[in-house]
């Protein structure tokens, strides 16, 4: 388990992280969410004792990092696909750190394997692709056979079967009872694999809940009908106290009632029904509903180009390069 009291961090007049306190638990896929500088990665390297915090306390099983004997075989962690010595090869990159940590060599063997790159085993880092770099840096966080793993961006670089690979991987390592936490700006992805959901914000904690548990709290649930009997349903819907607002296509959308409710109220009035479905938010929807406050880099809508504007690589400095 990972547990964090208080734990902040301060870069002169900066607070990238704020009095921040919550457990990473084993069994579950626990999500780590929030907007660029929301200070993720920063909580990541002060958990592995890259950072020292500022104040507050983050301990490992009941004990800091660089208390760990062996650390990779309590923790493995994948931060920097890219931070590998271009001039080793796989099998040597993993193998210095598993003579480094009291790691039995045939380990190296098990993990490259594990992730796919056994076929390139002998190939120098340097010469791999941003897909390869991240099963590699899977492998190292393998290798150690830990209890814990922490993972930042880890779907970055990889093609479809290697992302279904990755998900299927963090699922079975939690049921397993592993502890699996995860950091990814990838919402459809992360809705697929976390079973629970840490979401910070400007370095604040905004969110320690189960994953239904946060869309529940952050969108609107409602139930979409759709009849040829549309002003029926409406006096009926009313009667009933339910809440109707119009949608597009003829549409409706109900609050405060379930698809069942609706549906026996229509069978009960004998209204036919061409549409009956619940609607709930995406993890997106939720997360940009809940962050909307917190986010420190807003892009701007690039204006159309038409009349009166400029198209890019045209105007000022291109008139001067033309001159020039």
């Amino acid at each position: 388990m990972i547990e964090l009291e208080g734990l902040t961090k301060r870069y002169g007049e900066k607070v990238a992280v704020n009095n921040l306190t919550f457990a990473v638990r084993p069994g579950v896929v626990t999500g780590f969410l929030g907007p660029n500088g929301a200070g993720k990665s920063t909580t990541m390297r002060m958990i592995l004792g890259l950072d020292r915090p500022t104040a507050g306390d983050v301990r490992i099983d009941g004990r800091h990092y660089d208390r760990l004997k062996d650390p990779l075989t309590y923790i493995g962690a994948l931060l920097e696909a890219k931070s590998v010595h271009g001039g080793r090869s796989a099998y040597h990159h993993l193998l210095w750190m598993a003579q480094s940590n009291g790691i039995p060599t045939r380990r190296v063997r098990e993990v490259l394997d594990t992730v796919g790159l056994s076929a390139v085993a002998g190939k120098k880092a340097k010469g791999f692709s941003l897909g390869m770099s991240q099963r590699l840096g899977i492998a190292a966080a393998l290798l150690g056979d830990p209890r814990i793993l922490m993972f930042d961006e880890p779907v970055n670089g990889l093609d479809p079967e290697g992302i279904h690979w990755i998900r299927t991987l963090m699922k079975a390592l939690a049921a397993e009872g592993r502890t699996v936490f995860v950091s990814s700006h990838l919402m459809s992805e992360m809705a697929l694999t976390a079973d629970h959901l840490v979401v910070i914000g400007q370095g604040r904690l905004l969110a320690d809940t189960s994953m239904a548990d946060f869309i529940a709290r952050n969108s609107r649930s409602y139930v979409r009908v759709r009849t040829p009997q549309r002003e029926r349903l409406l006096d009926v819907l009313h009667g009933a106290g339910v809440t109707v607002a119009e949608a597009g296509s003829g549409a409706l959308e109900a609050d405060g009632s379930t698809a069942e409710q609706i549906g026996e109220l229509a069978a009960r009035h004998q209204i036919v029904l061409h549409e009956l479905s619940p609607q709930q938010a995406s993890l997106e929807e939720a997360f940009m509903r809940l962050t909307a406050e917190s986010v420190e880099y807003h892009a701007q809508t690039a204006p159309a180009v038409g009349a009166g504007q400029v198209p890019p690589g045209q105007g000022q400095w291109g008139d001067d390069r033309r001159r020039g």
